[in-house]
């Protein structure tokens, strides 16, 4: 009977290079702020626990609109407009790429599948830069078409600097700052983006 031999497989992995580059966006029109606020987060989780319904509370605008930021500084317990005007805040850096990958539909030869592994934004909170964010009141349609009314905070002026990195063997700079700009024109952030019938959180490539 035959002795078997194995032989050795050798593979060989490429590196790897992975490069930065610093991109800093220049809001074009407001952006609208929605971030979902504890008391949202607990009535879910008591929903999927089948907790009994608590009384509806009456609705406090000034809150709601503190809860509809992403607050990078401390938040108190009862914020109040002077908090506001010193504090920080902050967008989702996810929704950046998430905004750039969307823009490949307009790109040519660029694939969302591709784009989504080749290039990632840093950190999960980019800083918003610019004058303190003001409360806007806003009729929505929700659940079975019924009427409300909501408080966020709105951004007239705002810009953000990114950390990219990316797949130098998969994307050139160029190519990323190309997809920043058609993300910025035609995919937006934030509420009422154009991605969703708006033409809020436009921005562009400074």
């Amino acid at each position: 009977m035959a002795q078997e031999q194995t032989a050795a497989l050798t593979v060989s992995i490429p590196k790897i290079n992975v490069r930065q580059i610093d991109i800093e966006l220049l809001g074009i029109s407001p952006l609208i702020s929605h971030a979902w606020s504890d008391k949202a987060k607990k009535q879910m989780l008591d929903k999927q626990m089948k907790k009994a319904k608590a009384a509806k509370e009456a609705k406090d605008p000034f809150r709601d609109f503190c809860d509809s930021l992403y607050w990078l500084t401390s938040k108190p317990e009862k914020p109040s407009e002077k908090d506001i005007a010193k504090a920080k805040f902050g967008f989702p850096c996810v929704a950046f790429k998430a905004a750039a990958v969307g823009a490949c539909r307009y790109a040519d030869g660029m694939k969302m599948t591709e784009a989504r592994g080749s290039f990632h934004v840093d950190g999960e909170m980019v800083e918003i830069q610019g004058p303190a964010p003001v409360m806007r009141e806003d009729m929505v349609r929700i659940a079975m078409g019924t009427a409300d009314i909501r408080f966020r905070g709105e951004f007239r002026e705002w810009k953000v600097l990114l950390r990219v990195s990316y797949n130098e063997a998969a994307m050139s700079p160029e190519q990323i700052v190309n997809l920043f700009n058609l993300a910025g024109f035609g995919v937006g952030v934030g509420e009422w983006r154009p991605e969703r019938d708006g033409s809020y959180g436009r921005f562009k490539v400074s």
